[in-house]
Formats: C-alpha cells, structure tokens, sequence
C-alpha cells in the first residue's frame, strides 16, 4: 500500500472517529466537505471522568469555562490536590471558546508592544498550542485537555447535575467548605474543600452560597439592561481560494485564520425586528473547510433563567440558516457556502457583577490604573455590545493598560470562595474590557495560586486581600510561574489634563459619551439643546427615585432645539425642573437655585468659557454636579477598596 493510500484510510478514520465523537449534540461535528482543500485537523480527544473521587480536596474548581481551566492547573502545580467540576452537558473542555463557537480571541496585548500579550501564563501556554488569534475548535479543546491531563493532582468528573456549594452563615459571614452534586449516575456526592473557586460564566456558585451581586446595569440605575448574546453559525465549503477571496472585501482587517469586517451584514432582514438583529462579521476559519461566524445578536435572554435561555437558543438556531443564506446572497465571496449549524451554546456577554472586596471601576479603565494587589492586567477596548435593537453598541474607550486587583475575585463577607471570569467584582462599564477570556484565565491562575498561599499561612482569603505581604507572596509566585506582572509605565493620557476631565468621567461611566479606539472624547465640540435635554432625560429614567420633577412638553417652544445652542440658563432650567417639583423654576432664577442649593459648584462654574454656547465638556461638568453634588449618586472618580 502507497503512503498516499495510507494516509487517505487514517484521513478517513479520524474524521470517522470525530464524527462519532461530536455527532450526538454538537453542530459543529459535521464532517469536512470532500470538495474542499484536504483539512489538518486532529481527532477530539475523549474526555474522561476521573474514576474516584477523593474524600476532601484542597481546592474544588467550578466550570471547564477556559478561566476554570487555568484555575485547576495553577492549583495543581503549586501542590494542591485539585477537583474540577463540569455541570454542563458538555463533551469537550474550554466552554465558551470551544461549545460556544468563540474561536476568535479578544486578546489584550501590551502597550507599545503589538505582538505580546499581557500577563502570559497559562494562556500564552495554552494559546501557544494553538493556530493563533482565531482557532480550530478540536486544537483548542485537545489543548485544555492535555494541559489538565497532563496534571495528576487534577480529578475531573463531568456530567454533575444539581450541584451547589456547602455554605453557611457564621458571625455575619458566609463560609462555604466545600460541594455537593449528583453524578451521572444519579448518586448524591457531598465533597469538602479547604477552598472552592467559581468559574461558572454567571457566577452561579457564589449566588447560591449567598455572596452580594448586582445583574447587568443595575449598578448605574438600568435594572434591565443587558448586552446581546449570540449564537456563532457555521458555513461550510471553504477553501484556500474563497478564503483569500473574503480576505479582499474593502474596509476590513484579517489575518492567518480571522476576518471582521462585512459591516453591510447589518441588513440582514430578521424575522423578528425585536429579537434579532445582525452586526458586522467575525469570522474564524476552522481546519476542516468551514468557518464560524461571530455576528447574530439576540435580545431579551436573561441568561439567569434556563428556559429563557434554552427559548433564544431555539430562536436562533431558527434564524442561523436565514442568515447564512443571506450572506450568500449578499457578499459574493460566500455564495458558495453552505449553512452548516451553530454552536450549541449561546455566548452571554453579561449576567452578575459580583460584589467584592473591591469592584473595578470605570475610573481604573479610564486612568489606566495599578493597584498593590494587582494580580492581572487588561488592555482590550471598553466593547459596550448593544442592549437592545433599537441601540447601538459602542467602544467607550480603548486603554493601554489598567490592574485587576485580588480583591476582585473574593467576595465581601464570603471566606473559603474566590471568583475568576467575567463575573467577578467588576463595574458594568469596566466589564466591557475586563469580561474577555485571556483576561479570566489570568484571574483564574492567580486563583489557584493564591489558594496555596492561603492554606500555607492558615489564613482566609479575606485577610489575604488586606496583607500586602501575602499578596507580595502571591506576585512572586505567578510571576515564578510564567506570569508577567511588571506594570509597564503609562503616560498620562491628554484628556485627563483636560480641565473638565472630571465631567467626562462621570459622562463615560454613564454612557453618556463614547472616545472609541482613539480616545475622542469630543470635549470641546459645541453641544445643543436637544442633546442635553435627551441626556437629563436618559438620567431621570435610570434615577427615577432621585427625580421630581417632569420635562414633558419643555422643548415644545423651541422650533429645532437640535440646531440650537446651549446656553447656561437654559441647561439648568432643565436641571433644575427635572429635579425639583417647583412651578416657581424660571430660565432666569433655574441657575441660583441650583447655586444656592450646592447642586452646581463653583468649580463646574469656572471651567465653562462661554455661557452663552457650552461644549460638550460644560454639559459633563453640569450633570455630574448634579448627580453627585445633588441627587447623591456615587462619584465617578471614587476608589472603590
């Protein structure tokens, strides 16, 4: 037999194998198109559960999620006995980079240095086993896999249903000793731990055991709103020739294996305007002639109840072929594409914001700040992902590089629980950076070590937070093990010297203003009546407590405010019946009363050159007075340790 022959019988076996592999849920199983260029990808490799589970672990490690990944491997190095946890149907490790189809990363790369990446680690580990910025699904799985093998401190059992931590409350705190579950096989598992760490997307362990969180924006006023979630679709047919081809649409990047751009993807015509909409394409080309597409937004999922969840996934699974044969029809490159599934998880931006030791703010992101307890670092843009179909979503910034303080990841009045991924104690605007999976993976390794660390100093994660000693001890070992944690020196950016910088950073941690990559804030443009109306408005509806009084009708004098200027009267006119019940307020008396009150300062006051026309940057300054000064919202700039 020829080697040529050969290697077509094990070409052939290996996609046989995958195939009965994958086949029995996963979308993405189907086997390569014979029409297409001869693929390079390897079998998946067969998960298996540890075959005994141990009386009492060191650590329990919740989720196969990436960040649950590099929380169990670091545990384990540094010679603790580890048990990692999957209560998902799930047949391959990596969670949402892997079920969920996310096969191109959000990287967070250094300042000044394009080509590397923050913090290292574990995931340069792993991300060096892979094709690069988009990946082959079965590499990167195959790759968790081998790096959690190739640990015998590790057990593995996946398939757990109903699991929950142990967890009581002691002296007004929250203790959580270990888990319990019920295997597949219906046996009932109680399993204590000197330490449990959460790297379930949603935080799901931590909101059972009871720790404080808040959901979406809540903790700006919006009680509702949460950013998109998506379903990544799959086409097949794809080769050398109509990959190259898609590579040369106008006014869009790629590289190797990855392609966004295709804006116009926006068109698409959905079935249901208010479910369903579509934004411009990322696109991850696999080693089997196919590629995922990162693009459908889906609305109104609350990720925090499973039949909501499992409603969206049947809903998009729906409009994926509609989509996909609009993309054929629509970009020319595609039209020999074919429809061939979707993941079979839906990716969820966001669900709960846990309330930790200390919760990154908006500031941090914006100032590019260190912390003494930092223990990651995070570069990538603020990516605000639209909340509903009628918005937009937008890049509030793009910073060069901000600390993740340890104290994100352990929960106030919670001892023997530590929290990695997106979930952990992060502001809702921040989270629009720091909710990236490069980002989680570094908490999670950070998570591991700092068990041992605790366990060796018998103390709990709580007093470890506030030890500058212990997080010294911790510094010194991730950085031992791979992790780089030099804070790279950052200029100032120019607008924090910005006179009205204050103002600003209460607008962007409001969303009342977006800098997108380049940081332009738009200070000094000239605002108008109809903005600054829209944004009191926008302000009562996230504050309705704070607000008495009622703008209806208050423009209705004015034939296009939209082209008038803003003068001061006439912005605290406004400021001033929206927040007083007071049919005395006048454009000539609104400005005093606000004065008098200390709801306007003097400091706002003397930053504005022209009354008679205010910038963008006067407006800012306006509303965080009243807000802060006012109303009592919590400043912008505050420290939140």
């Amino acid at each position: 037999m020829t080697v040529l022959a050969k290697r077509g019988i094990a070409l052939g076996m290996a996609f046989l194998l995958l195939f009965s592999l994958l086949a029995a849920g996963c979308d993405f199983a189907a086997p390569a198109d014979p029409a297409v260029d001869p693929p390079a990808r390897k079998p998946l490799a067969a998960v298996e559960s540890a075959s005994r589970i141990e009386p009492e672990y060191d650590v329990i490690v919740a989720g196969t999620d990436p960040e649950g990944i590099t929380a169990a491997v670091s545990a384990a190095r540094n010679g603790l006995r580890v048990l990692l946890l999957e209560a998902r149907d799930r047949r391959m490790l990596g969670g949402l980079l892997t079920e969920g189809g996310l096969n191109s990363l959000d990287l967070n790369r250094a300042p000044g240095d394009p080509k590397a990446f923050l913090n290292k680690g574990l995931f340069q580990e792993w991300y060096d086993k892979v094709e690069g910025t988009s990946f082959d699904l079965v590499t990167g799985a195959n790759a968790f896999y081998e790096m959690v093998k190739a640990e015998p401190n590790i057990d593995l059992r996946m398939g757990v249903k109903n699991w929950k931590p142990i967890a009581k409350k002691q002296n007004g705190r929250i203790r959580v000793t270990g888990m319990e579950w019920t295997g597949p096989d219906g046996a009932a598992m109680t399993v204590p731990a000197a330490a449990v760490i959460d790297a379930t997307q949603d935080g799901d362990i931590y909101a059972m055991a009871g720790a404080d969180f808040t959901v979406g924006r809540e903790d700006v006023g919006d009680k509702s709103s949460l950013m998109a979630s998506t379903l990544v679709i799959r086409m097949s047919g794809v080769t050398d020739r109509i990959w190259n081809e898609m590579k040369k649409r106008s006014g869009m990047g790629a590289d190797e294996l990855g392609i966004w751009g295709y804006v116009e993807a926006k068109d698409y015509p959905s079935t249901d305007p208010n479910r369903i909409k579509m934004r411009g394409l990322n696109i991850g080309r696999q080693n089997d002639g196919t590629i995922l597409i990162n693009a459908m937004q889906l609305f109104g999922v609350d990720p925090l109840d499973p039949r909501s969840v499992e409603r969206g996934l049947e809903d998009a699974k729906k409009e994926a072929p509609l989509i996909a044969e609009f993309l054929r029809k629509k970009f020319p490159a595609m039209k020999d594409l074919e429809y061939a599934g979707t993941a079979d998880e839906l990716y969820t931006r966001e669900s709960r914001h846990l309330i930790g030791e200390y919760r990154l703010t908006t500031a941090d992101v914006v100032e590019n700040r260190t912390h003494w307890d930092d223990i990651a670092y995070g570069s990538y843009p603020v990516d605000i992902q639209s909340t509903n179909t009628g918005g937009a979503g937008t890049i509030l910034m793009h910073p060069k590089q901000y600390g993740v303080p340890f104290r994100c990841l352990v929960p106030a009045g919670t001892d023997g629980l530590l929290v990695v991924g997106r979930s952990a104690s992060f502001d809702s605007i921040p989270h629009g950076s720091a909710r990236v999976v490069p980002l989680g993976m570094a908490t999670g390794q950070a998570a591991g070590a700092a068990v041992k660390i605790a366990l060796k100093h018998q103390i709990s994660f709580a007093e470890m937070s506030r030890s500058r000693e212990r997080i010294a001890e911790l510094q010194d070992t991730l950085t031992k093990q791979g992790m780089d944690l030099k804070p790279r020196i950052v200029p100032t950016p120019k607008y924090m010297k910005h006179k009205q910088y204050k103002g600003l950073l209460f607008a962007a941690g409001t969303l009342f203003v977006s800098g997108g990559f380049e940081n332009d804030w738009k200070l000094n443009d000239r605002s108008n009546l109809q903005r600054f109306h829209n944004m009191v408005r926008a302000m009562m509806t996230l504050r309705p407590d704070r607000f008495r009084g009622d703008l209806t009708g208050l423009l209705n004098a004015y034939k296009n405010p939209r082209k008038m200027p803003l003068s001061l009267g006439d912005a605290a006119f406004i400021l001033a019946k929206a927040a007083l019940d007071d049919d005395g307020i006048t454009n000539e008396n609104a400005l005093e009363e606000l004065v008098s009150r200390g709801w306007i300062t003097g400091e706002a006051l003397d930053t504005i050159s022209n009354r008679d026309h205010l910038t963008n940057g006067d407006q800012y300054m306006l509303l965080r007075d009243l807000m802060e000064k006012g109303l009592g919202a919590r400043p912008a700039d505050r420290d939140s340790a």
